[in-house]
């Protein structure tokens, strides 16, 4: 976190610079996570197309190889549980159709429960997803060689914490309700959509967020640390765990 005081870059006192500008349309209430999300995507998004257009063979093997989620190599290659939910296909409708979800949901849920929890269960909600697909492939061999990439896993996350939250504070959740519903018939009309991610991006985001409610509360905290860290480590661990177990059945292991 950036103080008031600062100067320049910073954004404090004159207001200059890019924190500056999103003091003067947020106040303290920016949703920085949800905007350094965006430019993490967008950035990652533009490396991917200049790859795409500039060195397409060499851009298949980075992306089959190192960046999307395959459950086969997943756990010899870890880095591939965080690196795909950032990266999004090449068409521009992909990414565009995630951001605009994730700004429809991230600045709310941001400021209803913090930076810190946010940020905690963006990346376990796709975590979650990723581990929806090694279920799958668990229950369907074929489903080993699938790739993945996109942010939904964790957006759809965001939409499970949202009901848990509004249900919570007694909002209606209808509106949302609907929203998801029509998200989650997509694979119904649109192919080559991981609906395995969706799902566990759904599953674990609305099970860690019943978790914070009630192990991170600020009572909570422990010897100084963020509450929302413990039930954090524990959904990490439990993950960690069921993608080993998943592993099992890996016919490359």
């Amino acid at each position: 976190m950036v103080n008031g005081t600062g100067t320049g870059f910073t954004g404090g006192g004159n207001g200059r610079g890019p924190l500056g500008w999103i003091r003067r349309h947020w106040g303290d209430h920016a949703p920085v996570v949800t905007i350094a999300i965006t430019l993490i995507c967008i950035v990652a998004w533009v490396v991917q197309m200049a790859l795409y257009l500039l060195a397409p063979l060499r851009y298949q093997r980075l992306l089959l190889g190192y960046w999307a989620f395959v459950p086969i190599a997943a756990i010899h290659e870890p880095w591939m549980f965080v690196t795909n939910i950032f990266l999004h296909a090449t068409n521009v409708s992909h990414i565009l159709f995630n951001m605009i979800t994730l700004w429809v949901v991230g600045p709310v849920l941001e400021n209803l429960i913090g930076h810190g929890r946010f940020l905690a269960l963006y990346l376990i909600s796709g975590l979650g997803g990723d581990l929806g697909l090694m279920v799958y492939a668990v229950l369907a061999p074929n489903g080993w060689g699938t790739s993945a990439i996109g942010a939904s896993g964790a957006l759809f996350g965001l939409f499970a914490a949202i009901l848990v939250v509004y249900r919570r504070l007694g909002i209606d959740i209808v509106s949302m309700v609907v929203w998801m519903a029509i998200n989650f018939c997509m694979p119904l009309f649109v192919p080559g959509i991981a609906w395995q991610d969706h799902v566990g991006g759904f599953i674990v985001g609305g099970l860690f967020m019943l978790a914070l409610l009630y192990m991170g509360r600020p009572s909570s905290r422990v010897h100084g640390l963020p509450s929302w860290l413990l039930p954090t480590l524990i959904f990490l661990a439990v993950l960690v765990l069921l993608a080993l177990g998943c592993n099992m059945a890996n016919p490359m292991r």
